[in-house]
């Protein structure tokens, strides 16, 4: 297991009231949410949305780094489309994810390289790879 030397900042939250169809709070009360289980007609958003959602803006903050180190300018509208699957196999419930990156106006090698340096950099890359089927498309 890795070890941080350095902490550089802390999410705090607090869910209640059932989980997946309960309440979550950040502690700074900037994050304040409704949860449903997926696939059910509850108004809230659920995990796997979240993780979407964190995940692809994440890559995009590594893509950046990379951007920076290779002297690239990233377009504006540079954008992840982040799906995570919910399913089960023998051993119970399991994730599965794709990123679909979309990087307008920059040579598809160039791209291609920003990708992958953002897959090997972004700490929610690190933290899944290995325990479930990813795949990142250049779009």
């Amino acid at each position: 297991m890795i070890k941080l030397e350095k902490v550089l900042y802390t999410g705090k939250t607090h869910t209640s009231a059932g989980g997946r169809d309960g309440t979550s709070r950040s502690s700074d009360g900037n994050l304040d949410i409704r949860l449903s289980t997926p696939g059910t007609a509850g108004s809230g958003t659920n995990p796997e949305q979240l993780f979407a959602a964190g995940w692809s803006a994440c890559f995009i903050g590594a893509m950046g780094l990379a951007a920076g180190k290779m002297k690239v300018v990233l377009p504006a509208d540079l954008a992840v489309e982040a799906e995570v699957d919910l399913g089960t196999n023998h051993a119970g419930y399991q994730l599965q994810a794709r990123l679909n990156v979309s990087v307008p106006g920059v040579e598809r090698e160039v791209a291609q390289a920003l990708v992958d340096a953002a897959h090997q950099t972004c700490p929610y890359s690190k933290a899944i790879r290995g325990n479930i089927d990813v795949v990142i498309n250049l779009i």
